[in-house]
This record gives structure tokens, sequence and C-alpha cells, in this order.
């Protein structure tokens, strides 16, 4: 299938590059001036390292991620158009693909070496976002999320602009500037207030709201849940690093892993050191996020007094 000319050449985080610096300027701007952002001269640094280092992986193995969907879409189901109203469509069923694969990434720990990357700042605003892990190519996650639409029928190049337009829709929800807005968008879109909850990790906040652009993924599979007035948000991971060094924020995690299934007693204990849960241990010395979460409603329960 010809790629139509303004498709072809067409790379959306290329073109968001300049605005979000401006973006990133401005709520600084604002912080300074209100106190309504926060900022750490140190975090910020160690973000923008990290989406640089990010940057500079997917120029390295972008080509091999290409090379394997074009071959992919030798094998599809279906032969689908560049029409217009295909590209709703697309954008819709790759923020599906979105929602599940991030979940993944949050319960199953090859996922979360990953990830964590992300979630490791204490901090939340907009050099936040760009805070991205360099170790894509190695834990696979690309073979399916992408592979799939490609099955299915849409082109690689298709699949790819939309992928983009995903990542830089939720580069702007990565702040405290804005609280809420409006009730009909909040009730459909990813917002500034959803993803804060993302990142929390207060009891309740942990591992909920998923989705990329539409919150109505977290409402279909029960993992929504709002921001509340009345309990501030804590960021960063469970264990919080402690650091400021890229090398350690990017592979921390995977030493991890690996230490673990080094001193892992057995086979089986090893492999779900590598699959289980962040946080899963054979003995219980840890806790995974649902651990953590139901304890937590234990000590609600009865810290609240019988009718």
């Amino acid at each position: 299938m010809d790629v139509p000319a303004f498709a072809a050449d067409f790379k959306p985080i290329d073109w968001a590059i300049p605005f979000f610096v401006l973006l990133i300027v401005a709520e600084m701007i604002f912080a300074k001036r209100t106190g309504g952002a926060r900022f750490e001269a140190r975090d910020s640094a160690a973000s923008l390292m990290m989406g640089l280092g990010s940057t500079v992986a997917t120029i390295l193995y972008g080509g091999l991620i290409g090379a394997w969907l074009v071959f992919v879409y030798d094998f599809r189901l279906l032969d689908i158009p560049f029409a217009w109203w295909v590209w709703p469509i697309a954008l819709v069923l790759d923020d599906f693909f979105y929602y599940w694969s991030h979940r993944w990434a949050h319960t199953v720990r090859w996922f979360w070496a990953e990830h964590v990357i992300h979630h490791s700042s204490q901090h939340y605003n907009l050099t936040t976002a760009l805070r991205q892990p360099w170790t894509g190519l190695f834990t696979l996650k690309w073979l399916w999320l992408g592979s799939a639409m490609v099955l299915i029928g849409f082109h690689p190049v298709m699949v790819g602009i939309v992928g983009g337009i995903n990542l830089i829709y939720q580069f702007w929800i990565h702040t405290e500037a804005i609280k809420k807005c409006p009730d009909w968008f909040e009730a459909v879109m990813n917002t500034p207030s959803h993803h804060r909850v993302h990142h929390g990790i207060n009891p309740r906040y942990l591992d909920r709201n998923y989705a990329g652009i539409f919150i109505v993924w977290d409402k279909m599979f029960g993992t929504f849940q709002p921001e509340l007035e009345d309990e501030d948000i804590r960021y960063g991971v469970v264990k919080n690093l402690g650091t400021y060094n890229p090398l350690r924020i990017a592979f921390h995690e995977w030493i991890s892993i690996a230490n673990d299934m080094r001193r892992a007693g057995n086979w089986r204990d090893a492999m779900m050191f590598l699959l289980a849960p962040p946080g899963w241990s054979p003995e219980g010395s840890r806790s995974t996020s649902k651990e953590i979460l139901e304890r937590w409603q234990e000590r609600q329960r009865r810290s609240t007094p019988a009718e």
C-alpha cells in the first residue's frame, strides 16, 4: 500500500519538542510567581537527561522496530486504507492497547523494570513527562504492542503516528498547575487530575488510572480512582531511590531483578522475581501494591467506629 505524502515523513514527536520546551519554561515561570507548581532543579535535570537518553536509544533501535512492523504487515488480516475516518479509529485502538500495556507494566516486574523510571521522580511537573526509559528494546513489549494493530491491517506508518500523538497528549497532563478540567472532559479524557493519581504512592492511589488519552478504559475495567481533595498526593515509588544519577535511575531495577534471581532458592522463585508483580517475594518480606492497599483498607475498617 502506498503511503500518502503527508504521512510518509511526519514525525509528531519532532514537531512537538519545541512546544514541550516552551511549556516547561511557562510552567517554571508559573511556579515561581504563584507556587501553583513545584520544581527541584536536580530532579528536573535528571528527568531531562533521562529524556535525552531515551531519544538517543530510540534513534539507535527505532529502525529495528520499524523493520519488524514492516515484516509483520505482510501477514495482515485486512487492507485498511489511509482514509480520514480510519485515523480516529486507529487512535482509539492504539489507546486501548496502550491501556493494557501500561497496566501490565505495573503488574509484571519485567515490564516494570523499564516503566519504573517514569515513576521515579518525587516531583510532578512537565519535566517528569520526559523522564523516560532507555531499555524499551530490551523488554520486547514493542513486539506485541505495535504488532497487534499492524496484524489487523493498520499500516506501520499510521501506527507510528497515532502512537506519537498518544505520547504527545500525555505530556500536558504531567502538571500540578491545572487542577481540574470541565466535568465533561474529566469524564472521558485523561487529565492532570487523573494522571496525578496514577503517579501517587498513597495506598488508595497505587496502580490506578492507566489510560493514555481516554480515561474511559479505567472506568470500564475497574482501575479508575478520582483525585480526592482531602488527600494530598505523594509522588514517586514505594521505595524511593534517593538519587539523581541518570545511570542509577535507568538501570537500578534491572540490577535489583538480577540480584534477586541470583539469590533465589529455586527456579520457580527466580522466575517469579521476573514475572510476578513488583514487590513480590517468596517469604513475604516485601509487599505488592495489592497487599499495601489491602492492609490500608483493613486499617481503615478498624479505625472506623461501628454504627
